[in-house]
């Protein structure tokens, strides 16, 4: 974000109704966990007298989301004792974290943020659910605290307003990643293979906008939600004669879905990508899953072994966790949390924000960049393949896409 002269942040353009859209849930959004979660936290957000800084952590303790909620908070309290040293503070300020529930419901989130800023609290993290982070975002610019969104991985968290970042990828990430896979577009035919709903049609959009926006020929094959023979659908993408055939598909039929394509030869007649969720997702692929490209955010291992991976598997491993798909946004949220509190101290949200913008620094995937232009999280994304079937299933790494070749578009600020 851009200031003015009077050191007032500037608010970029809200995105465009495609971007917005663009591939809601591609790796099937996350969450964070509990701890302290449901106390309220007594005092202020910040205390010059005593050098405690307060960070209220928001976030699906239960839910639907409430499995990838547990990555996030395990990934947050690793990254806080990384970046603090096992101290818990930094700059002579101790960090005090106060876990809130969510539940993934958005007004829950906005009651507990409310109180929490009512208490004085300057720094708000968590949210893995982008309806909510949608609702906390204007809530951190109405009240000028620091927000800092978790997995939510609608665009429109981007640039939304300069208060606001996000310590995980967006859509746009994943889309480019699946195109990188397809090389020149221009000429190309690719089909989206998805569900006719509203989740379907959004990646359908996406997917235009991004590949066809590069030249690519998209079209796309929507089956009925309802439906439970998908080998019709297989079939159609079959006969099609697609370069890319990318996958979008959530809910139970995803097992059949897979077989049918598997049976039908699509995977050896087309590149077949799709998104890699967390691990407990890996057997739904079946034999298929070993001739799929799949775009990862995230699995243990994908940052090649780095000194702050390491850091955050073996704490995780330590405190009984098992590190997965959301675990290094909660890592990155507190490393930034930490970086904000260092430069401006307990209260001082605009030197925070000014902290945070522009920052490189090393992170679980490697290297990653906030952008000072809108606050995307520019970061390395991943290109995977399972080895093995069932239980048995494991993601090694392909290739490593580079942040600067996944990087969305960046927003221009507001005058």
């Amino acid at each position: 974000m851009r200031r003015s002269a009077t050191g007032t942040v500037r608010r970029p353009r809200s995105l465009s109704a495609v971007a917005v859209l663009a591939a809601a849930g591609l790796l099937l959004t996350g969450c964070t966990a509990a701890g302290k979660a449901g106390e309220d936290g007594a005092g202020s957000g910040g205390d010059a007298g005593n050098g405690t800084v307060k960070v209220g952590l928001v976030y699906s303790r239960t839910g639907l989301l409430a499995d990838y909620g547990k990555q996030y908070r395990d990934g947050f309290m690793a990254g806080l004792d990384y970046a603090t040293k096992g101290t818990g503070k930094v700059a002579g300020h101790r960090i005090e974290v106060t876990e809130q529930d969510d539940a993934g419901d958005p007004g829950k989130a906005v009651s507990a943020a409310k109180n929490l800023i009512g208490k004085g609290y300057k720094v708000l993290a968590g949210t893995t659910d982008s309806g909510v982070a949608l609702q906390m975002a204007p809530l951190a610019a109405q009240n000028k605290v620091l927000y800092i969104s978790g997995p939510a991985a609608t665009d429109a968290v981007t640039g939304i307003n300069g208060y606001t970042f996000r310590s995980g990828r967006q859509s746009y990430q994943d889309i480019l990643t699946a195109g990188a896979m397809l090389g020149d577009a221009k000429g190309k035919k690719v089909t989206v293979l998805a569900q006719d709903s509203t989740f379907g049609q959004a990646n359908v959009a996406a997917v235009k906008a991004v590949l066809g926006g590069r030249g690519a020929t998209v079209g796309s094959v929507l089956a009925p939600p309802s439906a439970t023979d998908l080998t019709p659908f297989a079939r159609q993408v079959k006969a099609g004669g697609p370069d890319l055939v990318f996958v979008a598909w959530a809910g139970s039929t995803a097992p059949a879905l897979w077989t049918a394509l598997d049976q039908q030869g699509v995977p050896a007649a087309s590149k077949v990508v799709t998104g890699l969720a967390g691990a407990a997702s890996y057997p739904v692929f079946g034999d298929a899953g070993a001739k799929v490209s799949f775009l990862a955010h995230y699995f243990p291992g994908a940052g090649g072994g780095n000194a702050v991976e390491k850091a955050m598997l073996d704490a995780v491993g330590k405190a009984g966790g098992t590190p997965d798909l959301f675990t290094p946004d909660g890592f990155t949220a507190a490393q930034m949390v930490v970086r904000a509190v260092e430069k401006g101290g307990s209260g001082d949200t605009g030197a925070m924000v000014k902290a945070l913008e522009d920052w490189t620094f090393d992170g679980v995937k490697g290297k990653v960049r906030v952008r000072a232009e809108d606050h995307a999280l520019l970061q390395p994304m991943f290109v995977a393949k399972l080895d093995g079937t069932g239980s048995g299933a494991k993601p090694q790494l392909v290739t490593t896409e580079p942040m600067d070749t996944v990087a969305p578009p960046a927003k221009p600020a507001a005058g």
